[in-house]
This record gives C-alpha cells, structure tokens and sequence, in this order.
C-alpha cells in the first residue's frame, strides 16, 4: 500500500521530476519568487521549505546536504547567506502559493506564484 507516499508526478518521467523541482527550488531562492503552474508550485514548496529550514543553522554539513539537494553553487550560497538567516525566527511556513484568475494562454493551465514569506 502507498499510504502517505503521495508525489505530484506532473507529467513527466522521475529523473525529470526530480531535476524539474531542484532547478524551480534554486530559482525561488534566487529570485524570491517564481510564476509556474498551480501543481508545480505544490510540488515544490515542500522541497524548499525543508531546505530553508536546513539552512537556518549554517555547518559545513548542511552544505553539503543543500548542495546535494539543489547542484547550484550560487543558490546553496544565497540559500545559507541571505535566506536562511532571515527565517531564524520562524518555525515553517517559508513560503506562500499565491493563485492567478488567468489560466496560460496555450493550454489553460491553472497558474499560480510561489514566493518567500517577508
């Protein structure tokens, strides 16, 4: 049985899903918010919120976990310098999904924002 083993599988194959999330994860906490699919928002706001809360006590340690999370460099660096710092005193809820009235032109999918809280 697959009880609590839900995964938004989006469409795709795992090793696309898994790399689809990892780069919508390093462009949030690049740019602090991020216009995708309504799915795709709920696929990834987990994902982040875990990191956030990794990066809210800086060790080499989890570095390396975030870097093996993201392959990003650049966003494991803003991740742990600007980031993580700002949520210390927060115990979740990082992020906030925000729903567009107008689905995409193309296919009329439901469109939504995910963006860092603050």
């Amino acid at each position: 049985m697959r009880h609590q083993n839900h995964k938004y599988k989006i469409g795709t194959t795992p090793a696309h899903r898994r790399s689809m999330i990892r780069n919508l994860a390093a462009e949030i906490i690049d740019h602090g918010k991020i216009k995708t699919t309504h799915t795709r928002c709920k696929a990834v706001q987990g994902y982040v919120e875990k990191l956030i809360t990794l990066a809210k006590e800086d060790t080499v340690h989890h570095r390396r976990v975030a870097f093996s999370k993201l392959n990003s460099k650049k966003a494991v660096q803003t991740l742990f310098s600007k980031v993580g710092p700002r949520f210390n005193d927060r115990n979740g809820g990082y992020t906030r999904i925000i729903k567009i009235a107008d689905g995409r032109v193309g296919d009329n999918a439901k469109m939504s924002f995910i963006a860092l809280v603050d």
